[in-house]
């Protein structure tokens, strides 16, 4: 099967089922059975098996199965390091934000009417 592309428009269950078949392809390219990435990952079988057959499982468990099939530097890759860009820094005199903010709520437009109808 040739790899897909992962797009916003790919439901969940589609989208865990195409990252199980690429973790199953990673194991068997490492040769390694599932009984030994579980025990190497810390993890149930059960547990890889359900991953690599497209199962939601916890990130927790993501991360240690990355970890043995030598994945994690993708995640990187996944999700940057985020930047700062020098003219917001300029902006907030060199302080980095915090927190994010929530969108600040536009008044109600004021309703007028014309009163020059003596």
């Amino acid at each position: 099967m040739a790899n897909m592309k992962l797009t916003n428009l790919q439901t969940d269950g589609v989208i865990l089922a195409e990252l199980g078949r690429r973790v199953a392809s990673r194991r068997i390219d490492l040769q390694l059975t599932q009984a030994q990435l579980a025990e190497r990952a810390g993890v149930g079988k059960r547990t890889v098996e359900r991953f690599e057959s497209g199962e939601s499982t916890q990130m927790s468990t993501v991360v240690r199965i990355f970890r043995i099939l030598e994945l994690l530097p993708n995640l990187d890759t996944m999700i940057p390091e985020p930047g700062i860009r020098p003219m917001d820094l300029l902006r907030r005199k060199r302080k980095t934000r915090q927190r994010a903010s929530s969108p600040r709520e536009l008044a109600e437009p004021v309703k007028w009417e014309w009163k020059d109808k003596a």
